[in-house]
């Protein structure tokens, strides 16, 4: 009776932590609010989701100028033997995290680890490799940004103009493929690629001691996922079923506030499985790319980037598809 009544207790304890948690940080992404930390080119100041594991949210729209291309989450884990960052942004965002993280700890940066091969993951890479700082990323990502960072760059400019001043291209200077294990004070922290998703290098950071999980652009809540020529929805969904072995209880996704595996499922599983077998209905039915465009996506019209999104995601799904 006393173990049933302490799960119970524990259960409880868990369930009112998440709910403080994720009421004090849905505030923190917003696609409608151009900028909610004026005093930094930051977009939002980076708050403590559990001890010592601390995200700068993101804006949940596409790249502005308002928000400083800052669209994506930074995230960083104090370890008690140095801090490990997630993301780079742009040098002069990958700069103002690094005062952030200044004012809360004494201890050193000692890691940056890139989510994926974008531009907001790793255009800030030069800013930490000038402090002698090592990157890591997954071996595909790495060969990704090597093809693509240039294009990378050159958006960023057009879009933030003198907030992208010394970025650069700077490849990560550590890779791995599967797997890599990292101790660090009191942290083990797992550095994990659960395959092709959102796009080939994803990577996904896993906390089991504290059950948390640096999701990237494996999930999405808040958001529209954006498909495109990177992306493999049919990988995915097997790379999902691995994410969801973890049995993470709190999710720091690639954008939007942290939040809980149900949240993340209905938005990208769910998301994936609805329009994939929309698609199939079409292709069964002889139609064509423009039917594709038209599928009735409204039960999703709530998230950001529904609309810069949904057609564009329907449009690629078709064509992936048809091939298949």
């Amino acid at each position: 009776m006393f173990r049933k009544r302490s799960v119970l207790l524990s259960t409880l304890a868990n369930a009112i932590l998440l709910y403080l948690v994720f009421a004090s940080t849905a505030a923190l992404s917003d696609q409608s609010i151009a900028d909610q930390y004026p005093a930094s080119i930051l977009y939002s100041k980076p708050i403590e989701v559990i001890p010592n594991v601390w995200s700068s949210i993101g804006a949940t729209a596409p790249p502005t100028y308002e928000n400083s291309g800052h669209n994506n989450n930074y995230s960083f884990m104090i370890t008690g033997d140095g801090v490990v960052v997630v993301n780079s942004g742009s040098y002069l965002l990958a700069e103002a995290l690094h005062r952030e993280i200044e004012e809360i700890t004494d201890q050193p940066v000692r890691l940056v680890i890139n989510e994926n091969e974008q531009g907001h993951a790793m255009l800030g890479n030069g800013y930490w490799r000038d402090l002698g700082i090592p990157v890591l990323a997954h071996l595909d990502a790495k060969d990704t940004f090597k093809q693509t960072g240039h294009g990378s760059l050159a958006q960023l400019k057009r879009i933030v103009r003198e907030k992208a001043d010394k970025s650069h291209v700077v490849l990560p200077s550590e890779t791995f493929t599967h797997k890599r294990v990292l101790e660090f004070g009191t942290m083990h922290i797992e550095v994990l690629w659960l395959g092709h998703s959102h796009a080939s290098g994803d990577t996904v950071v896993w906390l089991p001691n504290e059950r948390l999980v640096i999701a990237g652009d494996m999930a999405f809540h808040k958001r529209l996922l954006p498909l495109g020529e990177y992306s493999n929805t049919a990988n995915w969904l097997e790379s999902w079923e691995r994410f969801e072995a973890l049995k993470a209880l709190y999710v720091i996704p690639g954008h939007g506030h942290p939040t809980n595996m149900d949240q993340v499922r209905r938005y990208t599983k769910d998301y994936l499985l609805f329009i994939r077998a929309e698609v199939t209905n079409l292709l069964d039915a002889g139609e064509d790319l423009q039917a594709a465009y038209e599928i009735d996506q409204s039960r999703f019209s709530h998230l950001d980037t529904f609309k810069e999104l949904a057609s564009r995601n329907a449009g690629y799904v078709f064509g992936q598809m048809e091939f298949e």
